[in-house]
Formats: C-alpha cells, structure tokens, sequence
C-alpha cells in the first residue's frame, strides 16, 4: 500500500499576524483487495487487505481487531462494540450505525466518507491524519481524546462532544458544529474559519489555540459576553 499524507507544512494569517499550521491530510491508496468472505467479526481479529461490502455488523463485537488497508462500504455498525481497535490506512464509505463503540480506539490514515453515525463513542481514542468528508454524526463522544492532523469537511455534527480532548492541526472546513461541547480541551492550531456553522454551547474559554473569523466573532459575542460576566444592555 502506498500512502502519501498531504499539507501540514503550510502556513496561514491568522489574526493579529500570528498563523496556523495546516493539517496534514492522508492520502489513503488501497492495493487490490480481497472480499470478506468471513461470519462476523471476532474479538482481536486481525483483517488485512479486505473490502467489507454491506455487511451486517449490528451488535457484534469485535474488541481490539486490526484493521490494516481495508475497504469498509455501506457496512452496518449499530450497538457494534470495536473498543480498542485499529483501524490503519482505511477507506470507510457509507458506513451507518447508533451506538458504536470505538472507544479507546485508534485511527490513522482513515478516509471517512458520507457516515451516518449516531452517538458513536471515541471517547479516549486517537486520531491521526483522518478525514472526515460528508455525511452527519450526531452524539460524537471524543471526551479526552488526541485529534493531530484531522480535518472536519463538508459535514454536520450535532453536539459533538470535545471535553478534556487536545486538538492539535485540526480543520472545521464547510461543515456544521451545532451545540459543540470544549469543556477542559486544549486547542492548538485549530482553524474553524471555514465552518459553515459554528454553535459553541459549552467551553468557549477554551478557545485558545484556535482561529476564526470575524464573523465568527460577532456570531459568538453573546457567549462570550456571558463568560465573562458581561452584561449587554441597550
């Protein structure tokens, strides 16, 4: 498999002349994959090489498993337990499920494509050079996780849970963080200009290391306000 990450060298302005690194993107190239032809997932199975297409994976439980250049299409993960795996130079297109446990987990060079995903858990997990393109999560748990070179692209989240996480090269880029959660995170080069939406509701004072717009500015002027105690007054 020949992967080449991409970015992460380049700088951009940010305010007050300080800049943001950029993230490094993975670029995830598969070699020529064989189907799964196995039951179900095991707990610390080992699966290299395979394109997983339309499996019904709903509550099965696949604790500590590898994943290494795989395929995962249009795969069902309902209540699937996946603590602890890893998932390594992946493509996961279509993926749907409620209640996935991927905590603890890791995910390196992890294209994430259109998912429809719903309080899936990662809390405690580490990402590193994962995209996230398309598609909506609702109830992501990422609670003391590590996020390094993750970019957020063209999606919706929906109260995605941030507390006590460290973000270091993340990007928001056209996509909705409505009612996000930074309670106790620590953000560094973190580039949320380009969100489409940004609904902060809890962690505001943890912003920084982190760069937005002035547009943004003024659409989170009332939280800030009321962090600081503020009180606006016509």
């Amino acid at each position: 498999m020949a992967r080449k990450a991409t970015g992460g060298t380049g700088r951009t302005g940010g305010t007050g002349g300080t800049e943001v690194r950029s993230a490094r993107r993975p670029e995830v190239r598969l070699p020529p994959l064989e189907p799964y032809g196995g039951a179900g997932l095991e707990p610390d199975g080992d699966y290299d090489g395979l394109e997983f297409t339309e499996e019904d994976f709903v509550a099965q439980d696949g604790a500590g498993a590898r994943f290494m250049d795989c395929a995962l299409r249009g795969c069902a993960l309902d209540e699937t337990r996946l603590h602890h795996a890893r998932v390594l130079d992946c493509v996961l297109t279509g993926i749907r499920g409620v209640g996935t446990d991927l905590a603890e987990s890791t995910l390196r060079d992890v294209e994430l494509v259109d998912a429809r995903l719903g309080g899936v858990q990662l809390h405690g997990s580490v990402l590193e050079r994962v995209v996230i393109r398309g598609g909506k999560i609702d109830y992501l748990n990422l609670r003391k996780a590590r996020l390094k070179d993750v970019v957020f692209e063209d999606c919706v989240l929906v109260e995605p849970d941030f507390g006590g996480a460290r973000l270091e090269r993340v990007e928001f880029v056209d996509c909705a963080l409505k009612g996000v959660d930074f309670s106790g995170a620590v953000l560094r080069d973190v580039d949320m200009r380009a969100a489409a939406q940004l609904e902060i509701a809890r962690g505001v004072d943890r912003l920084a290391g982190a760069v937005i717009s002035p547009g943004q500015l003024l659409d989170l002027a009332p939280v800030l306000a009321a962090e600081m105690g503020i009180r606006v007054q016509a």
